[in-house]
């Protein structure tokens, strides 16, 4: 919506008006409500899971994290920084060293992602191809949306005309 539409809509009583200028892809992948009917494109992001994905952040201790990784879905905990940036992927096979090592002497830096509006049906594709489970998840800025698996993303797919 434009700036002045959502003035507009200010003026007519609406109290709750927000001016989105990421466009409705954005939107839908960040999991955000959608009105009517009509058929939309699908993406990652619509199914983005972010409760299941374990997080740590950098100077959090090895220790600490790998009593955590036994309670996800998933083989690996994804570092952030304070602002929910993806820096780095500690996979649970990287865990070497001392209990009081940092998070940041083991994982792999700049982690492979998908944009939460990867279209769903070409991501499906090549995780398939490459025999990947899941994918790690952001925003065009880098923020953890979630991880999607070829589960999910089949059931995204299935559920459209």
């Amino acid at each position: 919506m434009s700036p002045r539409a959502a003035w507009q809509l200010e003026a007519m009583g609406f109290s709750d008006v927000y001016d989105f200028v990421d466009g409705k892809i954005e939107w839908i992948s960040h999991g955000l409500p959608l009105d009517g009917e009509g058929p939309h494109f699908a993406v990652a992001g619509e199914v983005a899971d972010r409760a299941s994905v374990l997080t740590c952040q950098l100077g959090d201790r090895l220790g600490d994290v790998a009593h955590q990784l036994d309670t996800v879905p998933h083989e690996y905990c994804v570092v952030l920084n304070d602002h929910d940036i993806v820096l780095g992927r500690m996979r649970k096979k990287n865990l070497r060293g001392a209990d009081d090592t940092a998070v940041e002497h083991v994982m792999e830096p700049g982690p492979t992602t998908v944009r939460g509006t990867e279209p769903a049906p070409e991501l499906l594709e090549r995780m398939r191809k490459k025999k990947v489970p899941a994918v790690i998840v952001t925003t065009n800025k880098g923020r953890l949306l979630g991880t999607v698996t070829q589960a999910a993303l089949e059931r995204l797919l299935a559920s459209r005309p």
